[in-house]
C-alpha cells in the first residue's frame, strides 16, 4: 500500500490539531496550517524538499506574525473587576451614622456595615461616601 505524501501531511495536520484542542496552545494550530500548506505543495507535485520548506516557512511566518498580534490584542482587552474589587471606588449612601467604630451604608443595592477610613471622620445619614476598600464584611469609606 503506497500512500501519497499529501495524505501524510494531512495526517500530520490532524495530529497537530489534537494537542491544539487539548492544550489550547495556538502554536500547534499554526504548525497544522503549515502541514496543510505542505500537503497542497505535495498534491501539486512539489518534491520533498519543497514540501518541508513550505511547512517550515508557513509555520514560522504564522508564529512570527500571529503571536505578536494576538499578544497585543490580549493586552488591550479591558480587565473586568469582580467581587469585592468591583466595589472599591464606588459611591454609597449612608443609612446609619458612620464613624471610626461603625455604621451602615447602602452599596450596590445592598446594606453593608461600614466604618470611616479616618477614625475622626463621621458621616450622617443621606450623605454620599466613597468606598476605599473592603475589610472582611465591612466597607471602609471616606
Amino acid at each position: 500500500m503506497n500512500i501519497d505524501a499529501w495524505v501524510w501531511w494531512l495526517i500530520g495536520a490532524v495530529g497537530l490539531g489534537i494537542p491544539l484542542v487539548l492544550t489550547a496552545m495556538p502554536e500547534f494550530g499554526m504548525f497544522a496550517v503549515g502541514a496543510v500548506a505542505a500537503a497542497i505543495t505535495a498534491a501539486l507535485g512539489g518534491g520533498v524538499v519543497a514540501q518541508v520548506l513550505v511547512f517550515v516557512v508557513v509555520s514560522v511566518a504564522l508564529i512570527a506574525v500571529v503571536r505578536p498580534i494576538a499578544n497585543r490584542h490580549r493586552d488591550q482587552r479591558p480587565q473586568h473587576r469582580s467581587g469585592i474589587d468591583a466595589l472599591k471606588g464606588r459611591s454609597a449612601v449612608v443609612l446609619e451614622r458612620v464613624d471610626g467604630t461603625g455604621g451602615r451604608i447602602k452599596l450596590a443595592g445592598e446594606i453593608w456595615s461600614a466604618r470611616s477610613l479616618d477614625a475622626d471622620s463621621s458621616f450622617e445619614p443621606g450623605q454620599q461616601v466613597d468606598v476605599v476598600e473592603i475589610d472582611g464584611a465591612t466597607a471602609v469609606v471616606m
